[in-house]
């Protein structure tokens, strides 16, 4: 996977219907309700492991139990429930990968938003920054961050969030630069507006569409990075239940016990397909 790859920036125009149009388009898509079903599964998940005092660090049977009755998914090399596990794990990626790509929206926003509005030497500066941004591939610029300045969750999400902004900051700006020549952005300058009033209140409401969408994409990668990091010692720490790290600590275990390693690895997947399957449904009806 390279995560360095961005989408095709489109101005997205917001539906003429209302947000009501909108969910009602939405919820009609079959994928789209069954990505909303996946993400809320896997957010809850660690809540329920929580609210029923499930306990996915000590051992619940014997070592490398296949999936059973006892134990629906198995068992690890330690004796810990696998599917305890899984279900905790969704807690450690769900809060990095989601922070780091939120940070990383409110940023690019606002740059792009900066940079397509007034353009000039203003313009040129930012894109030929983001440019040296993205000189290395971007997960060898995440891991040299979290690799010199520790890796602690808060480090993590601002690694991932730097390396994402300027691909979040492309989209929008490109997205400006086709709403900045508008009537509707004539007649606010004409009024005396600021150019923050300008910003926030004109053009940002008319580039959210393309902001959510770019936004939505860079989550699943976001997730993929977070596991990665994880699973090269870099993210989450032991006893965690980071899928990532489970994967890699089982990895050695694949001939004898598969489960230990297939289940959070097609958990990482069924995440980030979710993600995917919201994102193209929502890039095809904000679109329209």
């Amino acid at each position: 996977m390279t995560v360095t790859e961005t989408t095709p920036a489109v101005a997205l125009a917001a539906p003429t219907g209302g947000n009501r149009r909108v969910v009602a388009a939405l919820v009609r898509r079959p994928t789209f309700v069954l990505s909303i079903a996946v993400l809320l599964f896997w957010a809850a998940a660690p809540l329920a492991v929580l609210a029923l005092g499930l306990d996915a660090y000590g051992q619940a049977g014997e070592p490398h139990q296949p999936p059973g009755a006892e134990h629906l998914l198995g068992t690890d090399d330690l004796g810990r429930d696998v599917f305890v596990r899984l279900l905790a794990g969704a807690g450690p990626i769900l809060v990095v990968a989601p922070a780091a790509t939120l940070l990383a929206s409110v940023l690019g926003a606002v740059l792009g938003l900066v940079a397509g509005y007034h353009g000039g030497i203003v313009d040129d500066l930012l894109m030929r920054s983001f440019d040296i941004l993205n000189a290395l591939p971007g997960i060898v610029a995440v891991l040299l961050v979290a690799a010199a300045f520790g890796r602690s969750p808060v480090t993590i999400v601002i690694a991932i969030a730097v390396f994402f902004t300027p691909l979040i900051a492309r989209t929008v700006r490109s997205a400006v630069l086709v709403e900045t020549n508008k009537q509707y952005v004539e007649a606010a300058r004409t009024q005396g507006e600021s150019t923050r009033r300008i910003l926030l209140a004109e053009i940002l409401p008319n580039v959210a569409p393309a902001l959510v969408v770019e936004s939505t994409i860079r989550l699943g990668y976001a997730i993929f990075v977070s596991a990665g990091l994880s699973f090269l010692g870099l993210g989450a720490r032991p006893p965690s239940a980071d899928w990532g790290l489970v994967v890699s600590q089982n990895r050695i275990f694949i001939q004898t016990s598969w489960w230990s390693i297939a289940f959070p690895a097609l958990a990482i997947i069924s995440l980030v397909v979710a993600i995917n399957l919201l994102a193209d449904n929502l890039r095809e009806v904000l679109s329209r």
